[in-house]
């Protein structure tokens, strides 16, 4: 059976670690319901420091990071992410409408900058498209 075959039966995410970061718990469940479905390895985190931690103890594949959160704001949570050497994929969701946040982010090395309330399947069909055309490490 190939990794393909694994995957259609599995979910498209199948045994991807991913980091779901909000403060609204109704939003970590939904995102999590649906990342799981899709058969990923998920982590939750409530602010800013709490997915700083995990990324630097134990880095996802991929982080969905909302813009607003307590205690570090998901911009220098995002900076100290992007920061590191083999950093995760980060989509980035808010609420927030100004274009002048979307550059920032892209300026700090997002992946993806997507609106909210984003459709879920956007945002997992999304998660999948960067996660396949990541560059796989040589000799991997």
């Amino acid at each position: 059976m190939t990794s393909e075959d694994v995957r259609a039966k599995v979910g498209r995410l199948f045994d991807v670690k991913v980091l779901i970061v909000d403060d609204d718990q109704d939003i970590l469940e939904s995102f999590d319901a649906a990342f799981q479905a899709e058969g990923a390895l998920t982590q939750l985190a409530k602010d800013g420091n709490e997915a700083v931690r995990i990324c630097m103890d134990d880095p996802p594949d991929l982080v969905i990071l909302d813009m607003m959160l307590p205690k570090r704001s998901g911009f220098l949570a995002l900076e100290k992410i992007k920061g590191e050497e083999n950093s995760p994929i980060v989509i980035m969701v808010t609420a927030n409408e100004g274009k002048r946040h979307g550059a920032y982010a892209e300026s700090l090395g997002v992946d993806a900058y997507l609106q909210k309330p984003v459709p879920l399947n956007k945002l997992l069909d999304t998660a999948v498209r960067l996660l396949e055309d990541e560059p796989s490490e040589p000799g991997v």
